[in-house]
C-alpha cells in the first residue's frame, strides 16, 4: 500500500473525532445550498469552460457508460450527456445535500433514466470490474481521503481501454499572476464564501487542498504508478486548473 501524501491529512474543520471523508461530507452538506453560486461568482464562469473542455478528451472514445466521481450537484454529468451523449452516466458522492440538488437538476430535465445520482465512497466504489467506458472527476481527487487508493478503485471499474478525465485546480507558475493568485485565494475567497456561503472553513480548506495537491507532472507520476497509461496534462487559464488523463491497459 502506497503511504500517504501530504494531501490527504488537510482537512476541512480540524476535528480529531472524524475522518477527512466525514468532515468533508459535512462541508459539502453545509454549503451545498450556495455551491453552484459560488463557484460561478468565484471563477467568473470560467468553470463552466474548464468542465465542457475536460469533457471534450471523452469524444474520440465516445462512451456508453460513464461514471462521474465526486459529481456534486451533477454539473459534469448533466454536461456529459448534453456533449457526449451517452447511454448512462452514474454519478456518486458522499455528501447527500450535494446529490438532492443534483437530482432536483436532472428532474427539471427529465433525465433520471439517463442519469443516476447514488451516495457512495470514491474509495469503495460499489461497482464491478470493467464497468464503465469512461470516469470524470472534476475538483473532486483533492477530497479524496487516501488519493492513491481512489485512483486504484477508479481504474479497478474502467473497462480495458477505458479513459478517466480529471479536472483539478493548480498553481499558476507566471509570477505577476501568482501572486495575484496567491492573493485572490488566501485572502478573498474565504471571504466571500464567509459572507455568502456563511462558511469561512470551507473556502479556507479549497485553498489549503490546492496548495497541497501533487500538481502537474507530480500527479501523472502517481496516475502512472496506479497503472494508467498514456497520461498527459492539459494546463488551463494560465496554471488556474488543469485536465488530466489516463487510459486503463487493454487485456
Amino acid at each position: 500500500m502506497n503511504s500517504p501524501l501530504p494531501h490527504d491529512t488537510i482537512v476541512p474543520f480540524g476535528d480529531e473525532n472524524k475522518s477527512k471523508k466525514e468532515q468533508v461530507a459535512e462541508m459539502f452538506d453545509q454549503i451545498a445550498f450556495r455551491y453552484d453560486f459560488l463557484n460561478r461568482f468565484l471563477s467568473g464562469g470560467i468553470d463552466v469552460r474548464w468542465r465542457k473542455k475536460a469533457i471534450r478528451e471523452l469524444q474520440s472514445i465516445q462512451p456508453k457508460t460513464v461514471l462521474d466521481v465526486a459529481t456534486g450537484t451533477a454539473d459534469v454529468a448533466l454536461m456529459t450527456y448534453k456533449y457526449l451523449q451517452p447511454d448512462h452516466i452514474t454519478g456518486i458522492d458522499i455528501s447527500n445535500g450535494m446529490l438532492d440538488i443534483g437530482r432536483q437538476k436532472i428532474a427539471r430535465l427529465g433525465l433520471e433514466k439517463i442519469i443516476t445520482l447514488q451516495q457512495a465512497d470514491s474509495e469503495a466504489l460499489p461497482f464491478s470490474d470493467n464497468q464503465f467506458d469512461a470516469i470524470t472527476v472534476a475538483f473532486g481527487v483533492r477530497n479524496f481521503q487516501n488519493l492513491h487508493k481512489g485512483l486504484a478503485e477508479m481504474l479497478r471499474v474502467l473497462k480495458p481501454g477505458g479513459k478517466l478525465v480529471v479536472l483539478e485546480f493548480s498553481k499558476p507558475k507566471t509570477v505577476g499572476f501568482k501572486s495575484l493568485y496567491k492573493f485572490y485565494m488566501n485572502l478573498v475567497t474565504p471571504g466571500i464564501g464567509k459572507l455568502i456561503a456563511k462558511n469561512k472553513s470551507a473556502y479556507q480548506y479549497l485553498n489549503d487542498s490546492v496548495q497541497a495537491f501533487p500538481e502537474g507532472d507530480d500527479f501523472l507520476k502517481i496516475l502512472s504508478a496506479t497503472g494508467f497509461e498514456a497520461t498527459y496534462r492539459k494546463p488551463l487559464t494560465m496554471g488556474i486548473s488543469t485536465i488530466y488523463a489516463g487510459t486503463k491497459a487493454m487485456l
